[in-house]
């Protein structure tokens, strides 16, 4: 059977956006280069719409390095940080599927979501309140430590080969954000616009899990063409532009923080910022 696409509408003066997630961020970054793009004040994080760019594409070529192909999964186990709208759009460079992880996930939530969707690569924080990532992830995968990073074979999830963690500190098995940045050579960036030229706006790009009110969670594919569209316009609804700034308090793993706060800004080129790690209204109203 051929690969079927339906496209449903209204009448709009304005045609539906035929870009790609990375396409619509070297967008932004071509017409606003020095515009601030993204604002973390608990990491101390501020970079313009260029340096943005620059933390994705050396991602993205790290992903590469590390032998990712395109349509492979990524999750991604976070609170709000500055990681995770560079993963958001360097996967999406790369041609990989970012999966979303929430953060309040207990342990059979996790080993659902990782089985569900065959997740190839986890990026983790080391812990979000009192939930520690890296001793849950050794409790559901027994031996963790004896492996060497990216080299990961567990029959519970037989396609998870790398785990990434956030921070400075070494987790045995582990590899730290910061050594796949270090991974990527000028031959996989190289690789890397090769692959970016190969990708369709139609492709699949993020999986989110649904609450489901009855049953087990069902793992919902966007594609670029869909959640571009959407942050786009409902930017347009709220005439945001790039002399706009986004304060997004809310969840990055749902569609509200990275479609309508991070992705919105972006097809804007407007400035997102990030109050904290996880919801409090006090560090709202500091921002």
């Amino acid at each position: 059977m051929p690969n079927l696409h339906s496209y449903v509408h209204g009448v709009s003066e304005t045609p539906l956006m035929g870009l790609t997630v990375g396409a619509c961020l070297d967008l932004a970054a071509t017409r606003h280069p020095e515009n601030e793009a993204l604002i973390v004040p608990h990491q101390a994080v501020r970079w313009t719409y260029l340096e943005l760019c620059q933390q994705v594409d050396q991602l993205a070529a790290g992903f590469l390095a590390m032998g990712l192909e395109p349509g492979e999964r990524v999750g991604i186990w976070a609170p709000n940080c500055a990681e995770w709208v560079v993963t958001q759009f360097a996967t999406a460079k790369a041609g990989l599927i970012l999966v979303n992880i929430n953060p309040a996930y207990r342990l059979p939530e996790l080993q659902y979501a990782l089985s569900k969707v065959g997740c190839s690569a986890l990026i983790v924080a080391p812990q979000v309140k009192s939930s520690n990532y890296i001793e849950m992830l050794g409790e559901v995968m027994p031996g963790l430590a004896d492996y060497a990073p990216g080299e990961l074979r567990v029959p519970e999830f037989p396609q998870l080969k790398t785990l990434v963690r956030l921070g400075d500190e070494k987790s045995p098995g582990f590899l730290n954000y910061s050594e796949v940045l270090r991974l990527a050579t000028n031959d996989h960036c190289t690789a890397l616009r090769a692959r970016e030229s190969q990708l369709q706006f139609d492709d699949p790009i993020n999986i989110q899990f649904t609450s489901g009110t009855t049953g087990a969670p069902k793992a919902a594919t966007l594609t670029h063409h869909n959640i571009v569209n959407n942050a786009y316009f409902v930017g347009r609804q709220m005439k945001l532009a790039h002399t706009d700034r986004m304060c997004i308090p809310v969840p990055m793993y749902h569609c509200f923080g990275m479609v309508l706060g991070t992705l919105c800004c972006v097809a804007h080129a407007a400035t997102m910022v990030l109050p904290s790690e996880g919801f409090s209204a006090l560090e709202v109203l500091k921002v």
